[in-house]
């Protein structure tokens, strides 16, 4: 049994606090190039970008006016652009893209966050859908299960005994180290990158703040929160499709966490806030943070190498033929690069994914040179995922676009106000198989999200990027 459509299938459930119009919406123009402008004085004259429907407007939550004014308030700033997944996050958005002067301007952290460098696998198998039956689910779910750890305290299975000297090469040396170590059988030909280059002399605040050395156990663990690994039925193709979301676990935040501290004793009369943190090139930080932000990004390309290769082996253990890597790309990281309107500048991108079509000059001799990379937008679990081409209009919102639906509804209003037993009757009667006990995490349950049909339809309207796959949830996998 196959997942109804994305369109209209996430049951809706009543936003709470969501007025139908709030006065600053009253501001907005309609550009005819596919988006919402909103530039005031509030916004310092900064020109913001809003990708978003008239209904996906109208459900903003209302913190989400505060923090689109919080990201026009770092220095150095030139553009702001909110995706249609956007919600409230940490001082700025989720689902926020902000570009700053690469020569003046900040590098700001809350539009990098904590869990730095999280992003998404995507594999496909030459498996019909129809070999992917209740009893074959379930034995996913429990072949990954048994290989990957799941949950926030989930730790390696496969690098138990790391020591700190192994730990930094691989956060140094990223995916080209470990392939090179570890030999693990897994393509690398369609990913993003391997590795973000770290400066010789940075070292790792151990025992500092966030505790980094958290994460030495955990590389090859999925962590909790919105991090899944889903078996899915392409609709285009009639076969199985697998992807995996995860990043930098305690690594990446016990970095994050450092950080911001540092940034606001630096800076205390200016940053009165810990998530609104920046350093500008004249601080002493400025290079630490940049270089913890690619360590971070290595951690999290390891991390999801090491999940891909366990769960290939589940996959051609139960369904008896390989996976084959369609795309692997990171998200929540600030990136130096050129853009035709604004120049060289930093892109940060907080949940949200990079989307360069063809004909960038980045991609200039890469296989993705002519038709632009793939992008991989991830629904909720009860509903379809997506994976995009660019187009050239991704120029106008700054070669980006969403990293997934985008939460309606907070964890805890999830938990007072959802009904477990009528949710997972929905998932069992939808032939969704969740974790190997059909117990489904309720914060992070289908009503918890956006109508993904809805965010897609959004980014398509705009011109930035065309639908390659529609792909449905068959079996999931998230830590409780």
């Amino acid at each position: 049994m196959m997942p109804r459509s994305s369109h209209g299938s996430t049951p809706r459930v009543s936003v709470p606090g969501a007025p139908a119009r709030r006065p600053w919406q009253d501001q907005l123009r309609r550009d005819p190039r596919g988006f919402f402008c909103l530039q005031t004085e509030a916004t310092r004259g900064i020109e913001v970008r809003l990708f978003l429907t008239p209904a996906l407007l109208e459900e903003l939550d209302d913190d989400v006016y505060g923090q689109i004014l919080n990201a026009t308030s770092f220095p150095g700033v030139k553009l702001v652009v909110i995706t249609p997944d956007v919600h409230s996050g940490y001082g700025v958005p989720v689902g926020c893209i902000i570009l700053t002067d690469a020569e003046r301007g900040a590098v700001a952290m809350g539009p990098v966050g904590y869990d730095i460098g999280c992003g998404m696998i995507s594999a496909r198998s030459q498996v019909p859908v129809a070999e992917a039956t209740p009893e074959r689910r379930l034995a996913f779910n429990r072949e990954v299960t048994r290989r990957v750890a799941m949950g926030p305290g989930g730790g390696s299975r496969h690098l138990r005994d790391l020591e700190q000297d192994e730990f930094l090469r691989i956060v140094r040396g990223g995916a080209d180290y470990y392939v090179e170590r570890y030999a693990p059988q897994v393509d690398r030909t369609r990913t993003e990158r391997n590795r973000f280059p770290v400066d010789d002399d940075w070292e790792v605040p151990w025992g500092g703040r966030g505790r980094p050395e958290r994460g030495i156990g955990q590389l090859g663990s999925l962590g909790g929160g919105n991090h899944f690994i889903e078996l899915q039925a392409c609709l285009q193709t009639g076969t199985l499709f697998v992807q995996v979301h995860t990043g930098s676990r305690g690594f990446g935040h016990g970095l994050a966490t450092n950080y911001f501290h540092l940034a606001k004793a630096e800076k205390p009369d200016r940053i009165t806030q810990l998530d609104l943190g920046f350093f500008t090139p004249d601080s002493r930080h400025y290079r630490s943070y940049l270089n913890a932000v690619s360590a971070g990004g290595n951690f999290a390309i390891v991390n999801r190498l090491i999940i891909y290769e366990q769960v290939a082996r589940a996959f051609t253990d139960v369904f008896g033929a390989p996976l084959d890597l369609v795309y692997e790309i990171s998200h929540n990281l600030v990136q130096l690069e050129e853009h035709p309107e604004f120049g060289r500048v930093w892109v940060h991108r907080k949940g949200a994914t990079r989307a360069f079509p063809g004909g960038h000059p980045a991609l200039t001799g890469t296989m993705w040179e002519r038709e632009g990379h793939p992008v991989l937008i991830p629904g909720s679990n009860f509903d379809h995922s997506f994976i995009l081409r660019p187009l050239p209009g991704a120029r106008h919102s700054a070669y980006s676009v969403n990293h997934g639906a985008g939460r309606r509804l907070s964890r805890a209003f999830a938990e007072r106000h959802l009904d477990r037993r009528a949710i997972e009757e929905e998932y069992r009667h939808a032939g969704i198989v969740v974790n190997t006990n059909q117990r489904v995490p309720i914060d992070e349950a289908g009503p918890c999200y956006k109508p993904a049909g809805e965010v897609v339809g959004c980014v398509v309207a705009a011109g930035l990027a065309r639908i390659e796959y529609e792909l449905a949830p068959l079996a999931s996998l998230k830590g409780d």
